[in-house]
Order: structure tokens, then C-alpha cells, then sequence
């Protein structure tokens, strides 16, 4: 596999962005919006063949610029000449509704917030919410039940924000169901404004929803300050009350609330969709499914992180879903100055959108790159070591993921505990339909045949 690098083109090799082609405007307003809803690797594949790693694109009102591929990605991940914001280019997509979360801020104030919220992700607090996850996996996974149309995705979806609930707020002091299927529908609200035509907190419109929905998320947390700020335990959202710099720096209210809301919409939506593409996967590979059960069962009923974090089957199973299903297929910036990358100027205020997706699946990256092959990521071949950017699930640069470590641990975690305790087929021939206005996921739920193990 030939190995491929990033080069800064030389000042004469530079070139404009290229004009949009006639007939790649798309519809009045929505531009090819609904082309990617459709299929983004389709129209990003279309975009690499018209116009290469920096590709114009018509979107809502605007023209934003795709970059593809691994060197285009590393250029505005790296951001070495400072020239790409975080957020106010996802706040063109998500607005409000997660700001002042940790992914919409920049330099400066970026770097000090990351700072200080760094430390309740040090290896000895990732230690402990292992240790309190399973009692919350334990508990989720009791109200499953046996079916041959078992839908997956909603039920992990439960459980996961059910996981955030309790290393996030110490079990909200057991928060009722119903009022957690509120919050719950209250993310996917926030989450779902990204596909909103009307950027405008109008009735009926997913803007309108969104606004109502951080409100509520909003309450929910604020409720919980006075008691976490009173008294520091070990969950998270106490965590944040009490951290402070070496300098003494602290968090605000507003801070925690707007950490918090950004995290736990972080935790449970991009892990879910995980755990969904490896239940799929294993359902289609029951041959997988096995050789991970027989080291489930040889591990311990609750596993700490040193035993996940040694489970290499696992680990590079996990590693394929995500290169094969991003859970988050695209990462969002604008430009506050004219910027090269490869080769080709975008001007400053530009919104652009990186595809890791994209590199995910590349030929020249990835051997077959649609086959399932968890070993693709074993030591004897390593074929994401091809391009420093060839598998970049949690980004890059200062911006790459606080929680990466946390999500590995949750996920593994989880299928562990299905393993042990279930068994589950999925037709061999099954196509997720997956709905891609906001992050992805199965339209139809996956359909699992699932069943109690026996054995």
C-alpha cells in the first residue's frame, strides 16, 4: 500500500478555488443538501472525481467547501496557521443549542477550558466509571427482552444515556423514566436542528424544537447544581463544580451546564451508533460474534479498564465500525482568513466541512475498504498507519475528542455484557437505512434476531 503524505505546495502551484459547475447547484435554497441525506459517500466520491480534496458545495443559502481525503483533513485538523474555527462553524449547523460546549471554542479560551475539564479524565476517574458503569449496564440490559425483530438502536440508545446519567450525575438521583425519555427526546432535538432549513426558533420547525428542548435541559441541570456544588462525589457533573486550575481557575454555572450538555449528547449519541454498527457487524459475522464471547466469557463478570483496554479482538473490532460507520462523518469549520490546503486558496469566512467518512473508505487508504476486517488494524498490517489521517473517528489536533478514551472504555463495556449475556443474527443481506440529516443512524431501528444465552 503505497504510504502518502502531506506537502505544502509551493507559492506558484496555488490556485483559486474552483467555480462551481452548472450543473452542481442543486435545488433553490437547499443546494445538495438532500443529496447528502441521501448518500453522503455518493456525493462526496462525486465531489473527489469533479473537483479533487477542496471542492465547492452549495448548502442552505451558502456555498461551503468540502475537504477530502486524509491531507485535506490533517491541514484544517492541524490548523498550524490558525486559520479554521471550531464555533462558529458548527454553530452554523447546530446553532445554539450546544454552545459554549467544548467543540465550539477556540484558541485561548478553548485551551484553558480544556484544561481544567481534562482532569476528570485522567486515567484514575476513567478507572472509577468503569467500575460504576456496569451496575448501569447491568440494570439497562435487564429490561431487554427476546425477540426476532428486536430493534437495537432505540433500546441502546436508552441505555446509554441511562451510562451518562450515572457517571455523568451520579443516577440524577434516580431520575424517573419518563422524565429521562424526556430528556433523551430533548438531545435528539438539539442533535436533529443541524438539518433545519429555518435557522429560526419558529413553531413547528426543528429550530423551534431545539430551542424548547435546550430549555429543558437546561432546568434539568441547573436543579442539580446547588447540591454538586455543596458537596464534590464522583460524578461527573461534581467533577466540574469543583475543578480548578493550578491557577485556581473554575467553571461558572453556565460553564457546567453548557459542558454538560454538550457531553452528555457527546457520550450517548456517538457511542450508541458504535454499539449499533458492532451488533450489526457481529450479527452478519457470527463467526466474530464467537471468538469475542469466548473471551468475554473468559474475562471478568465486570472487567476494569486495564482488562478493556487489553482486549485487542475487541479493540479491533471496535476500530472497524467505527472506520466503516464514523459516527460523526463530518467535522465543521469556517475560516477567519484566506488558507492553502492542498494546493488551493479558500478564501477567509468560508464554512467548510472535513469528511473523514470519506478517508475512511478510500481505495488507496484501505485494502477492499468495504469488507468488514477487523484485522486490517492488527500489528501485521496496521493499514491505518498508511496516512497519519487515514482513521480519524475523533478528529485531530486540539480539538480531537477529550472523551476518546471514556467512549472506547463505554463501548467495549457494553458489548462485553451483551456478549455474556446474549446471542443475536442479523440477515446477512440487510442494508441499514440510515437517516444522515443530523448524525447518523438507522432509520429502522436494526432489526436483530435476539435471544437469552442458554449457554
Amino acid at each position: 500500500m503505497t504510504q502518502t503524505t502531506a506537502r505544502r505546495p509551493e507559492p506558484s502551484a496555488v490556485r483559486p478555488l474552483p467555480a462551481i459547475r452548472p450543473g452542481d447547484r442543486g435545488l433553490p435554497l437547499l443546494g445538495r443538501a438532500l443529496e447528502y441525506a441521501k448518500d453522503p459517500m455518493a456525493l462526496f466520491t462525486r465531489q473527489w472525481e469533479a473537483y479533487g480534496p477542496v471542492s465547492p458545495f452549495p448548502m442552505l443559502t451558502k456555498q461551503w467547501v468540502f475537504l477530502l481525503g486524509p491531507d485535506a483533513c490533517e491541514a484544517a485538523l492541524t490548523n498550524r496557521e490558525k486559520a479554521f474555527v471550531s464555533g462558529p462553524g458548527w454553530g452554523e449547523i447546530v446553532g445554539p443549542f450546544f454552545q459554549r460546549g467544548l467543540m465550539f471554542l477556540d484558541f485561548e479560551e478553548h485551551h484553558l477550558h480544556r484544561r481544567i475539564m481534562q482532569e476528570a479524565f485522567v486515567r484514575p476517574r476513567l478507572e472509577g466509571y468503569v467500575e460504576r458503569m456496569h451496575p448501569a449496564i447491568e440494570e439497562g440490559l435487564r429490561r431487554w427482552r427476546p425477540l426476532p425483530d428486536f430493534r437495537a438502536y432505540p433500546e441502546l440508545k436508552t441505555l446509554t444515556l441511562g451510562i451518562a446519567a450515572e457517571i455523568f450525575m451520579g443516577g440524577a438521583e434516580h431520575t424517573p423514566p419518563a422524565e429521562m425519555a424526556q430528556i433523551n427526546k430533548a438531545f435528539i432535538d438539539c442533535v436533529q436542528a443541524a438539518s433545519g432549513i429555518v435557522q429560526r426558533p419558529w413553531p413547528f420547525t426543528r429550530w423551534g424544537r431545539a430551542t424548547r428542548s435546550r430549555a429543558v435541559l437546561e432546568e434539568f441541570l441547573r436543579s442539580y447544581l446547588p447540591a454538586r456544588r455543596a458537596v464534590e462525589s464522583s460524578d461527573m457533573l461534581s467533577r466540574l463544580c469543583h475543578l480548578r486550575t493550578e491557577d485556581g481557575e473554575r467553571f461558572s454555572d453556565d460553564d457546567v451546564v453548557n459542558h454538560m450538555i454538550f457531553l452528555m449528547m457527546a457520550a450517548h449519541d456517538t457511542s450508541t451508533l458504535t454499539v449499533t454498527t458492532i451488533l450489526e457487524l457481529l450479527g452478519k459475522h457470527p463467526a466474530w460474534q464467537e471468538r469475542l464471547r469466548a473471551e468475554a466469557d473468559a474475562m471478568p463478570e465486570r472487567p476494569t479498564l486495564a482488562d478493556l483496554d487489553a482486549w485487542d479482538t475487541m479493540d479491533r473490532v471496535m476500530r472497524e465500525a467505527l472506520r466503516l460507520r464514523a459516527p460523526v462523518p463530518v467535522i465543521v469549520r469556517k475560516t477567519i482568513k484566506p488558507v492553502v490546503v492542498c494546493g488551493v486558496e479558500i478564501p477567509a469566512d468560508t464554512f467548510c466541512s472535513l469528511a473523514p467518512q470519506f478517508s475512511h473508505l478510500m481505495p488507496e487508504l484501505w485494502s477492499d475498504p468495504l469488507a468488514f476486517d477487523p484485522d486490517r488494524f492488527g500489528p501485521e498490517r496496521r493499514e491505518d498507519k498508511s496516512h497519519r489521517y487515514a482513521w480519524e473517528p475523533f478528529g485531530g489536533g486540539v480539538h480531537k475528542c477529550l472523551g476518546l478514551f471514556f467512549a472506547g472504555a463505554e463501548i467495549k463495556a457494553i458489548t462485553h455484557h451483551l456478549l455474556r449475556g446474549w446471542t443475536w443474527s442479523v440477515d446477512p443481506d440487510y442494508v441499514a437505512p440510515m437517516n444522515n440529516h443530523s448524525l447518523p443512524f438507522p432509520s429502522d431501528g436494526l432489526p436483530l434476531d435476539l435471544l437469552r444465552r442458554t449457554s
